[in-house]
């Protein structure tokens, strides 16, 4: 069996490209040591068993995160007969800059240029053969929502798990950065500038210092009131509902044990019903605003401006979502 490691940024499509492969044939765990959750998969083509391993989504391999020291040493380990690292194609100059990282660390890297879709919507065209060749190595693009592109990735992933390609010499990360505007300069046309403009003018009003923080602590609120506010008012039904069914619960256990009654009624229907009264509404409001901050591409913006702070702490920018979910959790349950 070979083993394909699939590397990425996060939100570049890459968890799709992996369901898309496997066909869902697929579990999670962690790695030995770590508290980070993987997907591994396996998939056939032409008669021969191909493994993939998820790695987690991220930025870079300088290993500021746990999910960037995983992705790093994994790779490192020389465990995996190949790399795909799954770039977005209405940003390529991000990406590359991973790419570029991946490309120090071993040879044996196929690029996968997804959401060919997406940027052909927004006008954006992206020569593949010009930036294999800048490249020096496979790149193919692919349109895994909708199933495009998928035949000519494994017959790329077959040809490169059978070649010997040694790993590029490494550069600082200024060169790197530089490097990448410069492959993405070459390669990428946009037709519709004006709606790219607009777009990018939307990135730097999120992401810059002076707007940045105020916007996601206005955002934030807002989610955290509409998660408040909207959660109240269903807890206090459930909480009648359930004391009502308690009050029954009690009358029919009147004759039974008092040690028994304590167990049953006290011990599990009241902890329960607290619990599914108490959190249950504000997750099911809470959650969906998440993703949808999530699948806007607003979530990696926040870690890119609060990574500056965090690293001062030793952590990185993701983290600040972490402690926001689980503050506005504690604030909820105190109530």
């Amino acid at each position: 069996m070979k083993r394909v490691a699939l590397a990425g940024n996060p939100n570049v499509g890459k968890s799709t490209l992996f369901n898309a492969l496997t066909k869902l044939r697929q579990h999670t765990g962690n790695w030995a040591g770590k508290t980070v959750a993987t997907a591994r998969g396996e998939y056939i083509f032409e008669g021969r068993e191909y493994q993939l391993i998820d790695l987690p989504g991220t930025y870079s391999l300088a290993a500021h995160s746990q999910e960037e020291a995983v992705a790093r040493d994994y790779i490192e380990s020389g465990q995996a007969d190949a790399v795909v690292v799954v770039c977005d194609a209405t940003c390529l100059e991000r990406n590359l800059i991973l790419v570029l990282q991946v490309l120090e660390l071993t040879g044996k890297v196929l690029v996968c240029v997804n959401l060919l879709d997406e940027a052909k919507r927004l006008g954006v065209e992206v020569d593949l053969p010009a930036l294999s060749q800048r490249l020096g190595t496979p790149v193919v693009g692919t349109s895994a929502g909708r199933q495009e592109g998928l035949e000519e990735l494994k017959r790329a992933i077959a040809r490169l798990v059978e070649a010997d390609a040694p790993a590029a010499s490494r550069r600082e990360p200024r060169e790197r950065v530089t490097l990448a505007e410069r492959y993405a300069a070459q390669v990428v046309r946009e037709e519709r500038a004006d709606r790219l403009r607009r777009q990018r003018r939307l990135d730097r009003l999120l992401t810059s210092k002076s707007t940045g923080i105020p916007l996601m602590l206005l955002l934030f609120g807002l989610v955290v009131w509409l998660t408040v506010a909207g959660a109240n008012g269903p807890s206090a039904l459930l909480t009648a509902l359930f004391a009502r069914v308690g009050e029954g619960l009690a009358a029919w256990l009147a004759p039974a044990p008092a040690w028994l009654s304590g167990i049953l009624l006290d011990g599990v229907y009241r902890v329960t019903a607290w619990v599914v009264a108490v959190m249950l509404p504000p997750m099911a409001i809470f959650f969906p605003l998440f993703t949808l901050l999530e699948d806007l591409g607003y979530l990696p913006r926040v870690a890119f401006v609060m990574d500056h702070a965090f690293q001062k702490c030793r952590a990185c920018g993701k983290q600040c979502l972490t402690m926001w979910m689980a503050d506005m959790s504690l604030r909820y349950t105190r109530q």
